[in-house]
């Protein structure tokens, strides 16, 4: 019996080895920790926030990235990837009734850092952000995360099913029929399933390609560039659209150097077609 848990226990940890995760701007060495290296991926959720805050001035869910880098003895080193903000981690690890439990803390130097609190149950970990500054209008967030490998793929798409509707474009119309009291109704830009089918990673697009493409179309199919290569957005704008889906990982926040040929060329023209397009705007039900 204690032969065959022995070589369980070798089993596991050589399988360990050989799924060595890709990770933000590191390259992680192998210990006995290696399991809790890594991109943990997930919502971040709003717990509480100034009740007297501007909603529009935060998003309530936000895809966050959460990495372990590095354990030595009970120090631990990571970083926190999410709304387009990358800050180291530094803190401590503890068992808790034979569970890692960690305290991870940012940088301090700006009013939207905290620290993070969080453990290890079944291949997942858990916990909750607390801000420092309670100055900054989201005080506290929960997550739940899972370990995910990162890697470039340039056949990546966006879900055909997805709402690509631009909630934060919302202007209100007026309607003023004659002799009648004007009517208002708040109007939103959207997307066709165009962006579902054009690849600008894969693909030499040319001009008939985009020239009947609305703005917000060529803004989500340049986009989808960086979100295949895990770029964290700072727009919330862009975030509603690529936060959802189950391939994107906010791994940097750094272009430099990770752009293919195609995709240089095809961000260029894409970025001429968008200072000229207009957008369409229509009205939509939440």
């Amino acid at each position: 019996m204690k032969k065959a848990v022995f070589l369980l226990m070798l089993i596991v940890f050589f399988s360990c080895k050989k799924e060595t995760p890709v990770v933000a701007d590191s390259i992680v060495k192998t210990d006995t920790n290696l399991a809790l290296y890594g991109n943990w991926v997930g919502d971040f959720v709003v717990v509480d926030s100034d009740s007297l805050a501007d909603e529009t001035d935060f998003m309530y869910t936000n895809k966050i990235n959460l990495v372990i880098k590095k354990i030595e003895k009970n120090k631990v080193y990571g970083q926190s990837i999410v709304a387009g903000n990358s800050r180291p981690l530094l803190g401590e690890i503890t068992m808790v009734n034979g569970k890692p439990c960690f305290i991870l803390k940012e940088p301090g130097d700006r009013k939207d850092d905290g620290r993070f609190e969080f453990a290890f149950f079944n291949d997942t970990i858990e916990g909750k952000w607390l801000v420092n500054n309670k100055k900054y209008p989201v005080w506290e967030r929960k997550f739940k995360l899972t370990k995910q490998v990162f890697k470039y793929n340039p056949k990546l798409m966006l879900p055909e099913d997805g709402d690509y509707i631009d909630w934060f474009s919302g202007r209100t119309d007026s309607i003023a029929p004659p002799d009648e009291e004007a009517q208002y109704s708040e109007v939103f830009r959207s997307a066709s399933d165009i962006i579902t089918k054009l690849n600008a990673s894969t693909t030499l697009l040319n001009e008939s390609d985009l020239k009947n493409l609305k703005k917000l179309e060529l803004e989500i199919i340049r986009n989808t560039i960086f979100a295949r290569h895990g770029y964290t957005f700072k727009k919330k704008s862009f975030r509603q659209f690529f936060d959802p889906v189950d391939w994107y990982i906010p791994v940097t926040d750094d272009m430099s150097g990770k752009l293919t040929l195609i995709e240089q060329k095809n961000i260029v023209l894409l970025n001429r077609f968008q200072k000229y397009a207009e957008d369409n705007y229509d009205s939509f039900g939440r």
